[in-house]
């Protein structure tokens, strides 16, 4: 039978929101799984109630066709009995115990000779070997995320969950344990999914991404299809869509669609679909700047018009365009210098009708 894991779960908060969240995906193909959305969405819910350390009121969750939970038989299993293994946040180790006794925490049903084999052979996969002696207060930020990696998978489970597990470190630690982390979760060999608001943790760690919004999944889909081409302006600015306008469809032509954004005029490959209102929605580094004379390319859309604002951001400079529409675009400081786009300067936006993603409006 195919590994899959279902859930359609029901939370309901006092005073609260309320998480009603259902989604279905294989775990074969793509083994880490990205549960994204902003602070508030329910993904830290989700992920509890699929670790069993959460109870929802209503709804069922199933797991490679076993029933892990079903609020009507009032079945829920626990954590041990679905073989889950979870991070959280803040890694929570035991800071009385030693590295090699919060390896061996899970490991409570095995021998002693086959649990200190177990601890060691972990220790030495997540180079932790010579930390085993040590307590966690004697770690670094990045040792101690490679403990408590180490402790969930130690009893092999069947499923890892992580809870935003590089938010607890220090940014340059963080940048450079993405490619580890993603490392040891392929090589894991244990389905894994991994709660983040981080757009560059889930370009990093996922192969498939699940958007959460107002605590339901919007979009399920590899990660790079969804940040491409998300399906509503919601999921748009979830993911870090940056330009997202109002637009009316004009008309068809040759597979395109002409739509207008405040006054300007979009030509965006036809979606299908589309009937009257939509959102076209454009990424920021999609959108190249040039000078207003320009040159020939073969992007149809050309829109000519005065700089309005501009913010660096690190390497990059964000730079608003007044073109019919607020277009904000994504360039290098070298680019801006170049170009001197500065406030008031006149300027052309280009960008390719594959850039442009239609979508239809919400009511």
């Amino acid at each position: 039978m195919e590994r899959a894991l279902t859930f359609d779960v029901v939370r309901r908060f006092l005073r609260g929101p309320v998480i009603s969240a259902r989604a279905s995906w294989s775990l074969e193909r793509d083994p880490v799984t990205v549960l994204f959305g902003p602070s508030g969405a329910g993904k830290t819910t989700v992920l509890r109630a699929l670790a069993g350390l959460d109870r929802p009121e209503a709804g069922s969750i199933t797991f490679a066709g076993e029933t892990w939970f079903d609020a009507e038989k009032r079945l829920s299993l626990s954590s041990q009995a679905r073989g889950v293994g979870f991070l959280f946040q803040e890694y929570a180790l035991f800071p009385h115990l030693t590295v090699a006794a919060n390896l061996a925490f899970g490991l409570h049903r095995l021998a002693r000779a086959e649990r200190e084999a177990r601890v060691a052979e972990v220790a030495e996969r997540f180079g932790i070997a010579d930390l085993l002696p040590r307590r966690p207060g004697q770690l670094s930020g990045g040792q101690r995320q490679r403990v408590a990696l180490g402790r969930a998978l130690a009893p092999r489970p069947r499923l890892l969950l992580l809870d935003e597990p590089l938010s607890a470190l220090d940014a340059p630690t963080r940048e450079a344990l993405r490619g580890e982390l993603r490392h040891v979760l392929e090589s894991a060999g244990v389905p894994a999914v991994v709660v983040t608001h981080d757009r560059t943790e889930a370009l990093a760690l996922g192969d498939r991404l699940a958007v959460l919004v107002d605590g339901a999944v919007r979009q399920v889909g590899p990660v790079h299809e969804v940040f491409s081409s998300p399906v509503d302006a919601e999921v748009a600015r979830v993911v870090g869509t940056e330009n997202v306008f109002p637009s009316r469809l004009l008309r068809r032509e040759d597979g395109l669609v002409i739509v207008r954004a405040g006054s300007a005029e979009l030509v965006a490959v036809d979606p299908g679909g589309i009937e009257d209102e939509a959102y076209a929605c454009v990424r920021a580094e999609d959108v190249v700047l040039e000078p207003p004379e320009g040159h020939p390319s073969s992007a149809l859309n050309r829109l000519t018009g005065v700089v309005a604002a501009r913010q660096p951001e690190g390497p990059l400079v964000r730079i608003t365009v007044g073109c019919g529409v607020s277009l904000v675009a994504l360039v290098t400081r070298a680019s801006a210098e170049r170009l001197h786009l500065l406030p008031g300067q006149r300027v052309s936006a280009v960008v390719k009708a594959s850039s442009i993603r239609v979508v239809p409006r919400r009511a």
